[in-house]
């Protein structure tokens, strides 16, 4: 596991830019924290560098958006209000076979249903100001291609720094 300081919202897309730069089809990027913590905002940056025209924005009521019209496909995923019935009506098999990157927020309550290789990020306040925007991102990666995914969006967000 690797920890990663981010004092700003722009720092916050640049770690989704690094990570979108070094995404393959195929990935799994799962992301936890709190309320407010960034995992929208990253994922607005990871879509930006796809080149993802139109505004990426919070699937929380929708579960997933689709946004198929940069270098791949993105399917942002919000899990935080899902029940059972939801999750039934969800394959996650089926975006992951596409040829696209799947980002799921709050993805605690498929934890038992998750593949064997995919890269989670926790996002974590540094301190309680709602205003504040300094985090510690830490990069847990699960598998060989996670890892290597990992190494690389940490060395091109170090050198966009």
């Amino acid at each position: 596991m690797t920890e990663i300081a981010i004092n700003s919202a722009e720092q916050m897309q640049k770690l989704g830019q690094a990570l979108a730069k070094s995404a393959k089809p195929h990935d799994l990027l799962l992301l936890k924290g709190d309320l407010g913590a960034g995992k929208t905002t990253m994922t607005q940056g990871f879509g930006r560098e796809l080149g993802i025209r139109r505004p990426v924005k919070s699937p929380t009521f929708t579960l997933v958006r689709e946004y198929r019209e940069g270098k791949m496909p993105l399917f942002h995923m919000d899990f935080y209000r899902l029940e059972g019935d939801d999750l039934a009506s969800i394959d996650l098999n089926d975006y992951l076979a596409e040829d696209g990157v799947v980002i799921i927020e709050w993805p605690q309550v498929i934890s038992s249903n998750l593949p064997d290789e995919y890269l989670s990020l926790i996002l974590k306040r540094v301190d309680d100001s709602w205003d504040s925007t300094k985090r510690v991102v830490i990069l847990d990666p699960h598998g060989s291609r996670a890892s290597q995914w990992a190494e690389d969006a940490l060395k091109i967000y170090q050198e966009s720094e």
